[in-house]
């Protein structure tokens, strides 16, 4: 008997256990790995969201789901739009310092486009669903130029999105990331490209 070693062997016995072994851990790995993935379902929660608002009339809102969250999207009336500069001085964060809008919807319309206003529409104050309160309609008052009221606390925002002064909301309703494909459709959740 020869106690000399096929060195040439053992090493590609060594290589080739190797292989299969690295192969038969992946194999085993996967099933654990793609459980980590988030599922399609999760997937399409916070999916973009394209709406047509080739039908929404001026002074009308659609509301759509985005991340589970109700989205509105309200086509404003030039008269509508001529009372936010009236209003700054009775809002609490007029130039929207804090950043409930993405930067290209940091203006007084809170928009990209000032007839089209695109918000999450939950009362920043305990998540409730406020109501679109139209000028003339409700109990609000005399001076209620028309916006959203938060009927479970009494929040009142303008048709900006901005909150009023003295209300227990603590900041404008939020903007979320939009952007248009063209004159008729928006995405919700994804941004508009700035210049």
């Amino acid at each position: 008997m020869s106690n000399a070693t096929d060195n040439p062997r053992r090493r590609f016995l060594t290589g080739a256990a190797t292989v299969v072994g690295g192969v038969g851990a992946a194999f085993a790995i996967w099933p654990f790995a793609s459980a980590w993935q988030p599922s399609e379902r999760a997937k399409a929660i916070g999916a973009p969201v394209d709406v047509d608002i080739a039908k929404l009339e001026p002074g009308a809102r659609i509301t759509v789901q985005w991340r589970g969250k109700p989205v509105w999207i309200v086509r404003r009336t030039q008269e509508t739009i001529d009372t936010l500069a009236a209003l700054d001085g009775q809002m609490r964060d007029p130039d929207s310092i804090v950043p409930q809008q993405p930067d290209y919807a940091r203006n007084r319309y809170r928009s990209i486009k000032p007839e089209i206003l695109v918000l999450i529409g939950l009362c920043t104050h305990l998540g409730c669903a406020p109501s679109h309160v139209k000028q003339g309609e409700g109990a609000l008052g005399a001076d209620w130029k028309g916006g959203f009221f938060c009927p479970c606390h009494g929040s009142r925002f303008d048709y900006a999105g901005r909150v009023y002064q003295g209300v227990p909301a603590p900041t404008n309703l939020e903007v979320p990331p939009h952007r248009y494909i063209d004159d008729t459709r928006i995405v919700i959740g994804q941004g508009q490209e700035t210049a």
